[in-house]
């Protein structure tokens, strides 16, 4: 009887577990068209999010490095992500449209010369720092469901560890940016002439 319920308890614990693997990180690129034409839109995205960069250069404003790196390998992971059909990309894409949807708006309104309080522009680098939180929870949790449950999921060892790599560099390069944009001295300073 006690070896029934233990077995009954691991048949119910893998499959809870390979049903979280499936909701998290299950792929609809090649089941669902509508699916994957929003996938495919989200990958070309990432061509256009250069447009950005071209203001910048063009308005003749400084380039830092932050910027071009994060653009540069977000199109190479989200490119890499969408040939393998990984399954977590959906939630990649959830969480940086979100993002994204508040950032473009903040710059829009900035290229429209709306005096837009300070607190927004650190909102939006908030919100993208949440977005590198999120992405290293959901890496991890595909590392989890991969390597410690043993369940067969929608993504490659490889694409774990650079998912991994690159939410962690972003993280880092968008907390330095934060200190330096708005927890610094010299911003402190900016700020104390300004009253």
């Amino acid at each position: 009887m006690a070896h029934n319920q233990s077995a009954s308890r691991m048949v119910t614990l893998t499959s809870l577990t390979k049903s979280k693997c499936n909701y998290i990180l299950s792929s609809h690129l090649t089941q669902d068209p509508v699916f994957g034409f929003w996938s495919w839109t989200f990958a070309l995205s990432k061509l256009v999010e250069f447009g950005d960069t071209a203001f910048i250069v063009l308005r003749k404003q400084p380039l830092i490095f932050l910027h071009w790196y994060h653009h540069v390998t977000v199109l190479l992971y989200t490119w890499f992500s969408y040939a393998e059909a990984t399954g977590n990309g959906k939630w990649f894409g959830l969480v940086n449209s979100f993002v994204h949807a508040w950032m473009y708006s903040y710059y829009a309104l900035k290229a429209m010369r709306f005096n837009i309080p300070k607190w927004v522009a650190m909102f939006v680098t908030t919100l993208q720092l949440s977005q590198m939180v999120v992405g290293c929870i959901l890496t991890a949790s595909a590392y989890y469901y991969v390597h410690s449950a043993q369940v067969e999921c929608h993504v490659t060892p490889l694409n774990i560890k650079l998912a991994m790599l690159m939410y962690l560099s972003y993280f880092i390069l968008f907390a330095r940016f934060f200190q330096q944009a708005y927890l610094s001295n010299k911003h402190i300073k900016k700020i104390g002439k300004k009253d």
